[in-house]
């Protein structure tokens, strides 16, 4: 028994194919380019024009915030807006939280 166990040990492993480290370090590169055509730049994109529209906002607009909540805009700040969002309610939002600025009169027409 002890014969097999050291013809076992004698054994050295196949060695592997000639080049495969340029594949691999090409693979690693397409693969990273892929991810950021993918992921990376429409993100970027999707934030620089949320960016944009947070910057034209001005007084009057009407926007709906991410919560859901529709209004008006009635003074601006840095950082943060106030909204009427009924008669005598006004509510104060980060700036960031604006989802979508919204057309002319679609406070009236909704309701």
């Amino acid at each position: 028994m002890s014969l097999f166990a050291a013809s076992a040990h004698a054994q050295t492993a196949a060695p592997g194919p000639q080049g495969g480290e340029m594949f691999q370090i090409l693979f690693l590169v397409g693969l990273f380019v892929l991810f950021y055509f993918i992921a990376i730049r429409p993100q970027r994109k999707r934030q620089k024009e949320h960016q944009q529209m947070v910057a034209s906002l001005g007084k009057g607009d009407e926007v709906v915030t991410s919560s859901g909540i529709l209004g008006k805009v009635t003074s601006l700040d840095e950082n943060y807006m106030v909204l009427n969002v009924a008669n005598n309610v006004d509510m104060k939002f980060q700036r960031i939280h604006v989802h979508a600025i919204l057309p002319k009169g679609t406070l009236k027409s909704i309701g």
